[in-house]
């Protein structure tokens, strides 16, 4: 895989959080199962991968884009079911090995705070912080929750980001289109404030769409970056939405 170019070194006298991941020396993961045997995880541990200000990945199911972002959360030293670095909430263990064999450059100077949105352990995540007084969302909608959590733990009190890594695994799921233009705008206020960075795994062309992010589209072949008008995301949706009955068509049976 080919070395990304990454932002430049400092954000308003800050560098990122997280310059590069490679391969940690001696790591003693197999490299003949699970999670290495994916073609894009392989290539993270033979090549590694620069991490630019923003950085999305893409790609289909298990390709190894929440496999990649969980990791480098878990390195990184964030909750790997979601939270910050301080967060203690855990039911069991589902995380790949792959953390432990993760090497994060960081920049000089860089956040060592941050935030893991994992859409897939919020409910959980949710009752662990009602229950520890930080807040009530169970009360609300699963998009309303999440909007809310973003706002509310990704933000000091004057609206300001606070410098750090923030991770987030296919928060889609859980939005609405235009609740998805609504993260799309606190996304580019979270990178508005200095010393942020961001990386997302995600299936919505609407959040692909940062402006600024580098795209990395895991597949078979591994990692490649790719524009965003270029990603099979953006083709496809263009593609259905263009002539529907066309693309059903196909999927009926004989």
């Amino acid at each position: 895989m080919a070395r990304q170019t990454s932002a430049g070194p400092t954000i308003a006298g800050l560098g990122l959080p997280v310059r590069r991941v490679a391969t940690r020396a001696g790591a003693a993961l197999d490299r003949d199962a699970w999670p290495a045997t994916i073609p894009a995880v392989s290539a993270l541990l033979d090549d590694g991968f620069d991490l630019a200000r923003a950085t999305i990945l893409v790609g289909e199911n298990g390709a190894g884009k929440s496999t990649v972002v969980e990791a480098v959360a878990e390195a990184f030293g964030l909750n790997p079911e979601g939270g910050s670095t301080g967060a203690m909430h855990r039911t069991r263990r589902t995380e790949s090995p792959l953390a432990s064999a993760l090497q994060l450059e960081r920049g000089a100077g860089g956040g060592r705070g941050g935030y893991f949105l994992r859409a897939e352990t919020m409910h959980a995540f949710f009752t662990y912080l009602e229950e520890s007084g930080m807040g009530s969302f169970h009360d609300q909608s699963h998009g309303e929750s999440f909007l809310d959590l973003i706002g509310d733990r990704f933000f000091d009190p004057r609206g300001v980001a606070y410098p750090g890594l923030y991770v987030l695994d296919e928060p889609e799921s859980a939005l609405s289109f235009g609740s998805s233009l609504k993260v799309l705008a606190l996304l580019l206020q979270v990178l508005d404030a200095p010393g942020t960075q961001l990386l997302m795994a995600t299936h919505s062309p609407v959040l692909a769409a940062l402006p600024g992010a580098t795209i990395l589209e895991l597949s078979d072949a591994g990692v490649r970056e790719v524009p965003w008008e270029d990603l099979d995301i953006v083709i496809n949706l263009k593609t259905f939405l263009a002539e529907p009955q066309r693309m059903l068509r196909h999927l009926a049976p004989e």
